[in-house]
């Protein structure tokens, strides 16, 4: 997956977050979990961006970590959601979790390899 589709599928995860969170009903609650995972979600595609302007490859290791820390923690989210949402927005909820799951899975990847590479130059 080249850079700028990253950029886009982080984008279309965001975007699809704010959309379904704007259906949700407004309570003490949502609301404590509305605000937690606008922050999260949003902040996957604006971290991925800034690793990908790191000045070496110990920072962008450090900004991808944060990345993979944040998709980590919006899927954590939209499971609460899901658990408390008794089904009025099953599948786009489902939908959503599905993604950060799979970004959660590329990003771990990438730092595997990444410092796999690392340790490699290192020998």
């Amino acid at each position: 997956m080249t850079k700028e589709e990253l950029i886009s599928r982080n984008k279309k995860f965001a975007l699809g977050v704010l959309n379904v969170l704007g259906a949700l009903p407004s309570n003490r609650i949502y609301d404590a979990l509305v605000r937690q995972l606008v922050r999260s979600s949003t902040s996957v595609g604006a971290n991925y961006r800034a690793a990908c302007r790191a000045k070496s490859t110990a920072d962008f290791v450090n900004k991808l970590k944060i990345v993979e820390e944040e998709v980590d923690e919006s899927s954590y989210f939209l499971d609460l959601l899901q658990e408390i949402d008794n089904g009025k927005n099953k599948e786009p909820l489902k939908v959503l979790l599905k993604e950060s799951e799979e970004l959660t899975a590329i990003y771990v990847a990438s730092l595997k390899t990444i410092r796999a590479k690392i340790k490699k130059k290192k020998m």
